[in-house]
Formats: C-alpha cells, sequence, structure tokens
C-alpha cells in the first residue's frame, strides 16, 4: 500500500473500518503524518457525535431482563378459535368459566403481588439508568460542539489511540479512546486532571467497553493535561500506579 493510498483511510479509521493489517500501516503512517492525524482526529470526534445524537446505552441488564420475562409470557389464543369456543359455550358454562377467572384473578394478584412490585423496581431503576445516560450523552455533545473545542490525539502505551477534547466556554474535558484493553480483574481505569503535575481524580471509565467517550468529572479549572491509571475497583484518591495514558491539552 503506498502513501496515496493511506491518505484516504482517515475515514475508514475514524469508524474502525480497517483490516489489522491496514490499521497497522496506517497508524504507523499517523506517525509521519501530521495532516492525517489532525484529520483522523476530527473524523473520530464527528462520529462520536454523531453516535450521541442518535443512540442511547441501554442498562447492561435489560437483555438478561427481557429474556427472562419472555419465559413467562403465554402466546395470545387465535381470535378466530376463541370466537368458536365462545359460540359454542352456554350461559351456564359462561358463568362458571366467569367466577374461575375471578378466583384466578385474586390468587394470581396475591401470589405475584411481591413480583409486580419487584418488576416495578428494575423498570424504575432501568429508567434511570437510561436517563443518567442521557444526561451524560448530551454533556459530552455539549463539549465536542462547543465553538471553541480543541483536540489533541495520541497513541497511548496499549496501542490504543486516545483522544482528548477541551472546551474552555464548557469548563469540561472529554476522553475518547479506542482499542483500549479492558483493565485486570477488580480494577478499572480512573481519570485524571493533571493540575501542573499534581493528579485530580476525574471519574472512572466503563471497563466493558475498549472504544468509549468520557466525560472528565469536574472542571478543567487551569489543569495542563488528564491522565489514566489502574485503580482498585470503585477508584482511589490518588493515583496508585504509573499512568497508561498521560496527554497534555491542547491550547
Amino acid at each position: 500500500m503506498n502513501t496515496a493510498d493511506l491518505h484516504t483511510l482517515t475515514g475508514a479509521y475514524a469508524l474502525h473500518a480497517l483490516s489489522d493489517d491496514e490499521r497497522a500501516a496506517f497508524e504507523q503512517h499517523l506517525a509521519d503524518c501530521a495532516a492525517c492525524t489532525q484529520e483522523s482526529a476530527e473524523l473520530t470526534v464527528t462520529a462520536v457525535r454523531l453516535g450521541l445524537a442518535a443512540s442511547v446505552v441501554p442498562p447492561a441488564a435489560l437483555r438478561e431482563q427481557v429474556l427472562r420475562r419472555i419465559t413467562g409470557v403465554r402466546q395470545d389464543t387465535p381470535r378466530e378459535a376463541a370466537s368458536v369456543r365462545v359460540a359454542r359455550t352456554g350461559t351456564a358454562r359462561r358463568r362458571t368459566l366467569k367466577h374461575w377467572a375471578l378466583a384466578a384473578s385474586v390468587a394470581a394478584a396475591a401470589a405475584l403481588g411481591g413480583t409486580a412490585v419487584w418488576q416495578h423496581r428494575q423498570a424504575t431503576d432501568a429508567q434511570d439508568q437510561v436517563h443518567q445516560a442521557e444526561r451524560r450523552g448530551e454533556r459530552i455533545a455539549a463539549v465536542l460542539a462547543a465553538p471553541d473545542a480543541r483536540t489533541r490525539t495520541a497513541k497511548l502505551a496499549d496501542g490504543a489511540t486516545g483522544t482528548v477534547v477541551v472546551s474552555a466556554s464548557q469548563d469540561k474535558a472529554v476522553f475518547i479512546v479506542s482499542g483500549m484493553d479492558r483493565p485486570p480483574q477488580g480494577k478499572v481505569y480512573q481519570l485524571w486532571f493533571d493540575d501542573g503535575g499534581t493528579m485530580r481524580a476525574a471519574g472512572l471509565m466503563d471497563t466493558e467497553r475498549s472504544d468509549q467517550a468520557a466525560l472528565l468529572s469536574g472542571g478543567v479549572d487551569g489543569a495542563s493535561g488528564m491522565g489514566v491509571t489502574v485503580e482498585p475497583s470503585g477508584g482511589s484518591d490518588h493515583p496508585t500506579s504509573a499512568p497508561v495514558a498521560l496527554m497534555r491539552f491542547p491550547a
């Protein structure tokens, strides 16, 4: 693959549409091509904006809840067959069925009352998670869409690609990462503001996603850069390991 071909791969790279060989060749090319580095960063940010504008991250437990509930839902009886059966039953039969239906309903309500409460709580928790994801997405989108948003992209220690977007007007920063390995069991990636060499906690990343956009918690407040470390689950007050990523904010 020649250099001319590599210049055309910025869009595919931003969308993770390259093969492993193409990705390796293009990332090697990025080290010597400032134009492609800048274009790839801008396209990556744009792709994240579009994704945030059109999607909502579902709760992790939603799929399991749906599959579990499917097994307990009866299939509707065809209306035609139901009509034939009703036509063939007499008044006494209908009255008996009504009594049985009423009794069954009362029994079911008593037996399933606890289940209904549990399901209501589960649904409420799921809705809360979706709303939180929506609000987080809106805050990230506000930073990415800010007129004064500035970006910087760099290769990380594990081969991942990181882009930091900073908006002075929003006083916020967003870290966009692609191809990041999952942290070890019981560990989490923690974000930090770099305040002139002093690291200030800025939230935790999603341990289940290698590609993500994370809003740093708190204001930029004059920080010169950001870092990412591996910390015990739940995070730490101060870094306890060497940074896996350390990036200066764009001017």
